[in-house]
């Protein structure tokens, strides 16, 4: 079962968070099926965004949709990993080109230098001319150097914009996502372990705390990450440390698949391209259907659901069955 673990190291300005994607990432992959596959590359890429997105989710605790994308240059133009405040998630990518075997990130959306990791908070309550904030970075780093994996490109975002070192490990397979965030507490807040004069930006590389627990869990491997439970991962890791653990978040109240596409979503944005193409396109295949491409569920509309489309909600007949 998919599960999120949450701890602090007791007495240090450091937090951490655990998350093992399981059923909830073979339900994502499932939704796929075996024709509309995704390269193994991409599968893998998908997986630590999808672990990155329930991570930055429970860290932040937003009330909103988490969003993160990659915008692309190369094979897989766009990929996307969305993680809802109740920790469902779901994921998406759109491919341009042939992805060779064993592509990492860089050939996979940064080829020629131009691929953008974007984060966007999308509140759920959105007020009268309020706007979801996006912070947008690329994928090099200070120095302009290619960053080789999403865990650098992050790191390096939440550096930016949250003012506080992070260390990040993140892997997938077809079988499991998983990773693994420390991060330096922030100085104001809940939890403020360090100077009431401080400001975040202040504390940048200068906690020796976090540095150890970092150097630490940067020893932490791949195959480790996909294949230790919680408890043996964490215990071998940090077993000098004094870790203050919560109880594991799953099931209902954990990471899960869900989609949040349904008819209506798909008819305003069909009513989007105006009822003259709309027409046209019904004339042309005699329906339109559309297809999630996050979760596969297929929506047909005819010439009878125009009316229900464009007209006034109060004049709308009854509506056609979708085909899930």
């Amino acid at each position: 079962m998919s599960e999120l673990h949450k701890f602090l190291f007791e007495g240090l300005p450091v937090r951490g968070m655990l998350v093992r994607l399981t059923d909830a990432w073979g339900d994502l992959l499932a939704r796929r099926g075996v024709e509309r596959a995704y390269p193994q590359p991409v599968r893998e890429l998908l997986g630590e965004m999808s672990a990155a997105a329930v991570l930055m989710q429970a860290n932040i605790k937003f009330d909103g949709a988490l969003i993160l994308q990659l915008h692309g240059d190369g094979p897989v133009k766009l990929a996307v990993a969305e993680a809802q405040p109740d920790l469902a998630l779901r994921a998406t990518a759109t491919l341009v080109g042939t992805v060779e075997p064993g592509s990492g990130l860089e050939a996979l959306v940064n080829p020629h230098g131009r691929g953008r990791c974007a984060i966007t908070l999308d509140p759920r309550q959105r007020l009268p001319g309020q706007q979801p904030y996006q912070g947008v970075v690329p994928l090099h780093g200070d120095r302009r150097e290619p960053l080789a994996e999403l865990a650098q490109v992050l790191e390096h975002y939440m550096l930016q914009s949250e003012q506080l070192d992070t260390k990040l490990v993140l892997a997938a397979d077809d079988k499991i996502a998983a990773g693994l965030l420390i991060q330096r507490l922030p100085v104001e807040g809940a939890g403020n372990l360090g100077d009431a004069g401080e400001r975040n930006e202040d504390g940048i590389g200068r906690s020796e705390d976090f540095k150890r627990i970092a150097m630490l869990a940067g020893t932490l491997t791949r195959a480790e990450l996909l294949s230790l439970d919680a408890d043996t991962l964490l215990r071998r890791l940090f077993w000098e440390e004094n870790l203050r653990r919560f109880a594991p978040l799953s099931g209902a109240n954990g990471p899960r698949f869900a989609c949040s596409c349904s008819r209506g979503r798909v008819a305003r944005m069909l009513a989007g391209l105006g009822r003259d193409e709309f027409d046209s396109l019904i004339a042309e295949r005699g329906e339109a259907d559309v297809t999630c491409e996050f979760c596969g569920a297929r929506y047909r509309f005819d010439a009878v659901d125009s009316a229900e489309v464009f007209s006034p909600p109060r004049d709308q007949p009854p509506t056609s069955r979708a085909v899930q």
